[in-house]
């Protein structure tokens, strides 16, 4: 049996097929899963023609990847040969998704239930992330997690920027879970509205392109009738960036209110970190700070108890471009050249 992995030899080097052993040698907590489907992700763009620090090639890319487990360590529980799985996969030579057989610690593996592989693939990096934003950025409480922290902020009204994005769309339905009176508005384009409002649970939505987009902000926290904060002053008290919105808006910090928290979480993109204006506490978040939460190997559990529970769902339609070398070649470039709305799936 071997081992199709789709590699890039060098930064910015096309990415290419090749063949090798599967993976015999497991650590205790490891998972060896068979990958079925896989969601082309920002980051994996910028891996492949930029590099990171400390990468080594030839690298296997992939962080969002389904499948079904293949064989466990002497240590895992709550696995076992033949369970379908989503997983949080670490791009490199065994933990890339982008192959065939690709090894992930327990920690970072759920039951993907009913879900097909193809949505089951997508789903793992931006909730990971979502919760990040929450339990850092903003600095809450997560209920959905085991031994997670109990208490924290309480804010009654968020901004999530980037609605449309999936880390956006799992944003706004972890804050509905963690912080069932908290009012949870966001930006997305006009044509997305429906589906962050009816579908995921946003109270309102806002055209991020408009001119008045604070001014309409605002005024509806003003004329919110359900809300009881008197304090609000017609803006919110914390933003999540989960598209790294604030670097061009400078003005959407003009939306937050002038008492309260006056938090900005923003997501890690690669780039430069986003300097808010005086007067704004930011915080940066990203997945791999899991380790700074309590209970954070514990946050995948969680997702499987959401999604058998109901409580999440497939943050964005998935559209499947393609399968293996051609479907990664095309989706990838599709990922470069901007998307919204949807996540892109190949499958393996």
């Amino acid at each position: 049996m071997s081992n199709t992995k789709y590699i890039v030899k060098a930064q910015g080097a096309p990415l290419e097929a090749a063949q090798c052993a599967v993976p015999a040698d497991l650590s205790p907590t490891d998972v060896l899963v068979c990958v079925k489907a896989v969601a082309v992700n920002p980051a994996d763009c910028k891996m492949i023609d930029h590099g990171h620090r400390g990468m080594s090639y030839p690298l296997v890319a992939g962080l969002d990847g389904a499948g079904t487990v293949e064989a466990v360590g002497s240590q895992v529980t709550g696995f076992q040969v033949g369970d379908d799985v989503l997983a949080l996969f670490a791009a490199g030579d065994r933990g890339g998704s982008y192959q065939r057989y690709a090894i992930v610690d327990q920690s970072k593996v759920a039951k993907k239930g009913n879900l097909p592989f193809e949505e089951a693939a997508s789903v793992g990096v931006c909730y990971f992330t979502a919760v990040m934003g929450l339990g850092i950025g903003l600095g809450t409480c997560l209920p959905f997690v085991r031994d997670g922290p109990a208490e924290g902020s309480q804010p009654s009204s968020v901004l999530v920027l980037g609605g449309s994005s999936a880390l956006g769309a799992a944003t706004i339905q972890l804050l509905r879970v963690a912080l069932p009176r908290c009012k949870v508005l966001t930006t997305a384009s006009p044509k997305h509205h429906a589906h962050v409002t009816q579908h995921l649970g946003a109270h309102a939505a806002f055209d991020r392109s408009s001119p008045s987009l604070v001014a309409d902000i605002r005024a509806f926290r003003s004329s919110d009738d359900d809300d009881d904060d008197d304090d609000d002053q017609g803006g919110v008290e914390a933003i999540i960036d989960t598209v790294g919105a604030g670097a061009s808006q400078q003005g959407i910090f003009q939306a937050l209110a002038p008492d309260g928290m006056r938090r900005y979480a923003q997501v890690w993109t690669g780039d430069e970190e986003i300097r808010a204006p005086e007067g704004v506490n930011s915080v940066l978040f990203r997945s791999r700070d899991f380790g700074k939460i309590q209970g954070g190997d514990n946050i995948m559990a969680g997702l499987q108890s959401l999604l058998e529970e109901g409580r999440f769902k497939v943050p964005l339609p998935v559209r499947v471009v393609g399968a293996q070398l051609q479907g990664l070649r095309d989706g990838l470039d599709l990922m470069r050249n901007g998307v919204s709305g949807e996540k892109l799936v190949v499958t393996l």
